[in-house]
C-alpha cells in the first residue's frame, strides 16, 4: 500500500470519528428539550452547569417559556441554533399559541445563540436599551470564540440576531391575561441585563443578575452588581428562575450564596490592593475560600478577580 493511500485512509478515518463525535452530539437535541412547569403556565429548561463544548451544544442556561391566554413568551434562546430549535419544539409539544415575544437577559452567547430561531418564527425580540450596541461591538468575536468553544460546524450557523425593541426602563407585555414586568438594569452582571417578572405567580426571570451552582461571572461592575442587589431582592417574587442552576428557587434566598461571593472576592481584593499586592498574585488567591460552593469555579474566578480588581483599585 501506498504512502499516501495510508495517509489518505488515515484521513478519510478521523472524519469519520469527527462526524460520528458530532452527530453523538446532535441527536442529543433531536427531540425537544425538557420543560418542567415549575408554575400554572410557566416552563423552564434548566441547561447544565458547564462550559460550553460540542458535545452540549451549548445548552448551560436556563431558558424560560410563559403561556398566556393568546400568546407565549420565551426568556433567553439558548447558545446554539440547535438549542432553540428543540427548544421551539418543546414548546409547541405544550401549546400551539405562537410565540410572540423573546426576550433576551443580556448579551452572552449561550443566552442569544438561537435568537434567529425564534424571529423566523415570527417572534418579536426585545432587549435592554444597550443590548443592540453591546451585540453589535462584539458579534464578531462571539463568533470566533464560540468556533472555538462550540466547534465550527454549530458556531457558523449562528446569525447574531440584535432586538427588534428595547426597554429603556421598564416595559409591560402583554400574552393575554398574563402581564410581565421587564424592568432594565444598570451595570452589574453585564451593562443590559433585563429581568422579567410574572407578577401573577410571583416568578422573576433573573437571567444572569443571579447565578446558582455555576459561579457568578462578572462582565460589568461588581460594585455595581452588589449595589442593586437590595433592590432585585424587594421584587414582588416568590420564586426565581436563575440564569444558571435549578430551574426555580425560592426568593429572594437563592440570591445569599452569590452575594457571599462577590462580597468576599471584594473584601479579599481590597485588603489586597491596600496592602500592595500585583494583580497577578491578586488573582491567584482572592475569593478562593468561596471554591467548595461552586461548580466551574476555576474557569472564572481568576477573570473575575482581574475585573474587579481593575474596578476596585481606582475607588
Amino acid at each position: 500500500m501506498s504512502t499516501r493511500l495510508t495517509f489518505l485512509r488515515r484521513c478519510a478515518a478521523a472524519t469519520l470519528v469527527a462526524l460520528a463525535a458530532f452527530a453523538g452530539a446532535a441527536a442529543a437535541f433531536a427531540a425537544p428539550l425538557a420543560l418542567e412547569e415549575i408554575a400554572p403556565g410557566i416552563y423552564v429548561h434548566a441547561g447544565l452547569v458547564e462550559e460550553t463544548s460540542p458535545q452540549n451544544q451549548g445548552d448551560i442556561a436556563n431558558i424560560g417559556v410563559v403561556i398566556g391566554d393568546d400568546a407565549v413568551a420565551v426568556i433567553d434562546s439558548g447558545g446554539s441554533v440547535a438549542v432553540a430549535r428543540s427548544a421551539l419544539q418543546a414548546i409547541r409539544a405544550v401549546t400551539d399559541k405562537p410565540v410572540r415575544y423573546l426576550v433576551n437577559t443580556h448579551m452572552h452567547p449561550d443566552h442569544i445563540f438561537g435568537n434567529q430561531v425564534f424571529k423566523a418564527a415570527g417572534a418579536t425580540l426585545i432587549g435592554h436599551r444597550k443590548l443592540p450596541a453591546a451585540l453589535a461591538a462584539r458579534a464578531d468575536f462571539y463568533k470566533q470564540s464560540m468556533r472555538e468553544q462550540l466547534g465550527p460546524v454549530l458556531a457558523d450557523e449562528v446569525i447574531v440576531t440584535l432586538p427588534d425593541e428595547t426597554v429603556e426602563d421598564e416595559r409591560i407585555i402583554d400574552l393575554g391575561n398574563r402581564k410581565l414586568t421587564l424592568t432594565a438594569w444598570g451595570t452589574a452582571h453585564t451593562d443590559n441585563d433585563l429581568t422579567v417578572l410574572d407578577v401573577a405567580t410571583g416568578t422573576l426571570f433573573a437571567g444572569d443578575l443571579v447565578f446558582m451552582e455555576h459561579l457568578p461571572v462578572i462582565d460589568g461592575s461588581l460594585k455595581g452588581w452588589l449595589a442593586q442587589t437590595p433592590d432585585l431582592e424587594a421584587l414582588p417574587a416568590s420564586r426565581v428562575v436563575p440564569g444558571h442552576g435549578p430551574a426555580s428557587a425560592p426568593w429572594p434566598q437563592a440570591i445569599a450564596p452569590q452575594t457571599a461571593y462577590l462580597e468576599r472576592l471584594a473584601s479579599d481584593l481590597r485588603q489586597m490592593i491596600a496592602d500592595g499586592v500585583p494583580l497577578a498574585d491578586a488573582v491567584k488567591t482572592a475569593g478562593r475560600s468561596e471554591a467548595g460552593k461552586w461548580q466551574v469555579f476555576d474557569a472564572f474566578n481568576a477573570r473575575n478577580a482581574t475585573a474587579a480588581f481593575a474596578e476596585l483599585e481606582w475607588e
